[in-house]
C-alpha cells in the first residue's frame, strides 16, 4: 500500500504536466509529491521551494549527479523541468519505508537482517563512489527499504569525486552522521560517506547516532573529539563500524574494503577475494545465516540481490575504487612485457601500453562531436581505468598517481580562478583560488616528487589570444590537501609574453623560451632572471617534457625551418651534443634518457604518439587515434621510470 498525505490548499493538482495524488514529504529543498503519469505509472515528483539561483543550481545538480550512479541503488531520474520559476525533478517512486521510519516503528535490525542491511548500503555506496559522486548526507532517513532491497536517495547536495565544486567552506548535512572533516568545512571525499554509513549502522542497530542527537554543538562537538557509542552492535561489526567513525579520513575503510570484510565468513575464516572462491559450510550444506528467520519479510526477499549486488561490486570495482595506492613498479622479468592494446573512452583511441613503460598516459582531452568541445579524461591511478571530467578545461595526475589536480571551466562565485586538487589516497579534495577574473591560470606540469604544481598566469588579449604574465606554485599538502597554498609570480619581463613557463630540469625553478632568438630563460622561484642560454630553438613540446629525466640534458626543435631536425643540449652549457631527423611532426618528451617520444599525424586522416631513437628510428607506437578525435594526450614520467 502507498503512503501518502493529501495535498494541501497551496499545493498545484498537476506538476510537468503529471497529476499528483498527493504530499509524500517536504524537506529543506522543497516538497515532494507523489505523481501519476499518463500510463498509469507512479513517480515522485521533486519541487524546489522558492530559491536563489544558486539553490536553484545546486537542486538541479541534484538530477545530474543522481543519473550518474547505478539505478540499482538509487531511485533513477526520469525527467526534470520548471514550474512557476521552480526546478522540479520527476524520479522513479521507490514503494517502502525509510531506514529511520523503520526503526522508530518496528524497532532496531539485529543478526541477518543488520547485516544485510550493512552489505546493501555498502555496495550502494560503492556504486555511488564509482560513479565519481560523494553523497555528502547518508543518513537514516535517505536510506528507503523497498522490496528489491535499499535504495539511496537525495542527492541535494552531493558533489563530484572529480574536478568540479565538491569541497565547501559550508558545514551543510545532517550534523549527527557527518564527518569531521564535513563539520570543519574541509575538503570532503568518499571518506565522509564511509562515517556517515558507519553512523547509520549504529543507529540501525539500536536506534539512536552513536555522538547523540541532543543539539546540534554537543553532538558537533562529540563527533570531533569524543568516542562513538556503538550500540548494539557485535565484536566483528563493531570494529569495522568503529574504523569507519575514525576522526581522520584517510584512517576509514573504502566501501570497497567495507563490502570485503563484510563477504567474509567468520566461521570458516574464507575470503572470497583472496581464496578466490566460495567456502561450503560443513558437509556440502550451503552457508546458513546461524537458523535465525527474519522477522522482516523485505530484508529477506532483497538477500540474494544485495550480496549478488555486492559480489558483483566486489568483483569489478575493485581495481577502480581503491586509487589511492600507486600500481607496483614493474620488475626486471616484465621488461620484455609486449604493449596491451586497450580501447579508451571519448572515440576509437587505441593505447598500447606495457608494464615496463617509463612513462604512463594519464590524462588527455578528447573532441566530443555532440557537445562540439574538448573533453578531459584523467587516470584513477598510474594504472587505473579513465574517468571522463566534462567540467573540466584541464585535468593532471601527479607522477605518483595520488593526486588530481583539475582546472574548472568557471571562475568561483567571488571571481576567481581556481584548481581543484584531490587526494585520491584521503579521498578528499580541496580548491585553491589563484587569480582573479579576468585573469587566468593554465596547469603545466607537477614536480616530479608531486608535491608542487607549476601553473601559467595568463591575460586575454583579444579573442583566443593570450599574454604570458608570470607563473603560480601550488604547494600540495601531503596529509592534507586543504593546507595547500599558492604563490603567485608576476615577472616584469616582456621576452616572454608569447610563451609558457615550465619546469626547470632539477624542479626548483622555471624556465621559458624567450626573445626572438628563441633562447632558454631561467627563472627562481621568486620570479628572478638567473641565466640565459641563447639560440637553442623552438620548443616543440611547450616546455611540460623538455628536460631529459635525469635533467641533464633538453631538445628542441633545432634552431631554422626544419622542423624534422631535432637538437639535444646540455642543460648546464647549454652547448649541442647531438642532432638528427625524424618523421615526428611534434616532439612531446621524453620517453626515457635515450629516447624522445613524439606526434605524427599521417597523410591526415591517423594521429600517432611514437616513441623515436636519438636516430629517427621508430621504436614502437604508444597511442593511435584519427584525426577527427583531435587528441591532446599527457603522459607521466614514472618514479622508477628514470
Amino acid at each position: 500500500m502507498v503512503d501518502y498525505m493529501p495535498l494541501t490548499s497551496g499545493d498545484p493538482e498537476e506538476l510537468g504536466g503529471l497529476k499528483l495524488l498527493g504530499r509524500l514529504g517536504q524537506g529543506g529543498q522543497g516538497v515532494v509529491y507523489l505523481a501519476m503519469t499518463p500510463m498509469n505509472a507512479r513517480v515522485a515528483v521533486k519541487w524546489l521551494h522558492p530559491s536563489d539561483e544558486e539553490s536553484m543550481a545546486r537542486f538541479m545538480q541534484e538530477a545530474t549527479l543522481s543519473r550518474r550512479v547505478a539505478t540499482f541503488c538509487t531511485a533513477a531520474v526520469l525527467s526534470t523541468g520548471v514550474e512557476q520559476g521552480r526546478p522540479y525533478i520527476v524520479s522513479e517512486y521507490v514503494e517502502g519505508r525509510s531506514l529511520e521510519r523503520i526503526v522508530r516503528e518496528d524497532g532496531p535490525l539485529s543478526g541477518g537482517d543488520l547485516e544485510r542491511l550493512a552489505i546493501g548500503t555498502a555496495t550502494a555506496l560503492a556504486a555511488i563512489h564509482d560513479a565519481g559522486v560523494v553523497h555528502r548526507d547518508f543518513k537514516p532517513g535517505n536510506v528507503i527499504i523497498g522490496a528489491d532491497g535499499p535504495r539511496v536517495i537525495d542527492f541535494g547536495i552531493a558533489r563530484t569525486l572529480g574536478p568540479a565544486t565538491m569541497t565547501s567552506s559550508t558545514q551543510i548535512g545532517t550534523p549527527a552522521y557527518m564527518a569531521p572533516e564535513q563539520i570543519r568545512g574541509l575538503g570532503i571525499g568518499s571518506a565522509a560517506d564511509l562515517f556517515s554509513w558507519a553512523g547509520t549502522i549504529v543507529f540501525a542497530s539500536c536506534g539512536r547516532a552513536p555522538f547523540g542527537n541532543d543539539g546540534t554543538h554537543a553532538v558537533m562537538n562529540r563527533v570531533l573529539t569524543g568516542e562513538p557509542d556503538l550500540g548494539a552492535l557485535d565484536e566483528r561489526l563493531g570494529e569495522l563500524v568503529r574504523q569507519c567513525l575514525a576522526k581522520e579520513p584517510e584512517r576509514r575503510p573504502t566501501a570497497m574494503d567495507v563490502i570485503t570484510r563484510l563477504l567474509r565468513n567468520p566461521e570458516l575464516g574464507a575470503d572470497p577475494l583472496v581464496e578466490g572462491t566460495r567456502q561450503a559450510a560443513p558437509d556440502g550444506a550451503p552457508p546458513t545465516d546461524g537458523g535465525r528467520t527474519s522477522r522482516r519479510p523485505f530484508v529477506v526477499a532483497a538477500a540474494a540481490l544485495v550480496v549478488a549486488a555486492a559480489v558483483v561490486a566486489a568483483t569489478v570495482l575493485v581495481g577502480s575504487l581503491r586509487t589511492g595506492t600507486p600500481t607496483p613498479p614493474p620488475t626486471a622479468r616484465e621488461s620484455t612485457a609486449a604493449p596491451s592494446p586497450t580501447t579508451l573512452p571519448g572515440g576509437p583511441i587505441t593505447l598500447n601500453e606495457s608494464p615496463s613503460d617509463p612513462i604512463t598516459l594519464t590524462s588527455y582531452e578528447a573532441y566530443d562531436k555532440k557537445l562540439d568541445d574538448d573533453v578531459n579524461y584523467a587516470r584513477q591511478s598510474l594504472r587505473g581505468k579513465f574517468d571522463k571530467y566534462p567540467g573540466n578545461l584541464e585535468s593532471r595526475v601527479s607522477p605518483d598517481g595520488r593526486y588530481l589536480v583539475g582546472r574548472p571551466d568557471d571562475y568561483t562565485s567571488d571571481g576567481y580562478d581556481s584548481i581543484l586538487i584531490t587526494d585520491r589516497q584521503a579521498g578528499s579534495s580541496f580548491r585553491v583560488k589563484t587569480v582573479r577574473k579576468p585573469l587566468d591560470t593554465s596547469i603545466r606540469a607537477w614536480s616530479k616528487d608531486s608535491s608542487k604544481v607549476l601553473l601559467n598566469l595568463n591575460r586575454k588579449q583579444g579573442k583566443n589570444v593570450w599574454t604570458t604574465l608570470g607563473f603560480a606554485v601550488v604547494d600540495v599538502a601531503g596529509n592534507d590537501v586543504a593546507q595547500s597554498k599558492v604563490r603567485v609570480v608576476d615577472v616584469a619581463d616582456e621576452s616572454i609574453r608569447d610563451s609558457d613557463f615550465g619546469w626547470d630540469g632539477a624542479d626548483q625553478g622555471v624556465v621559458i623560451v624567450y626573445g626572438e632568438d628563441e633562447g632558454l630563460r631561467f627563472f627562481d622561484a621568486a620570479g628572478e632572471r638567473t641565466r640565459d642560454l641563447p639560440g637553442v630553438g623552438p620548443l616543440a613540446s611547450g616546455t611540460v617534457d623538455l628536460f631529459s629525466p635525469s635533467g641533464r640534458v633538453f631538445v628542441t626543435d633545432c634552431p631554422g625551418d626544419d622542423e624534422s631536425d631535432h637538437c639535444l643540449w646540455d642543460a648546464a652549457t647549454g652547448k649541442q651534443v647531438h642532432r638528427f631527423s625524424s618523421d615526428c611532426d611534434k616532439v612531446l618528451g621524453w620517453y626515457d634518457e635515450s629516447h624522445l617520444y613524439c606526434w605524427e599525424n599521417d597523410n591526415g586522416a591517423h594521429d600517432e604518439v611514437r616513441v623515436v631513437a636519438f636516430d629517427g628510428k621508430l621504436l614502437r607506437r604508444l597511442l593511435e587515434s584519427p584525426d577527427e578525435a583531435e587528441l591532446a594526450p599527457f603522459f607521466t614520467i614514472n618514479p622508477t621510470g628514470s
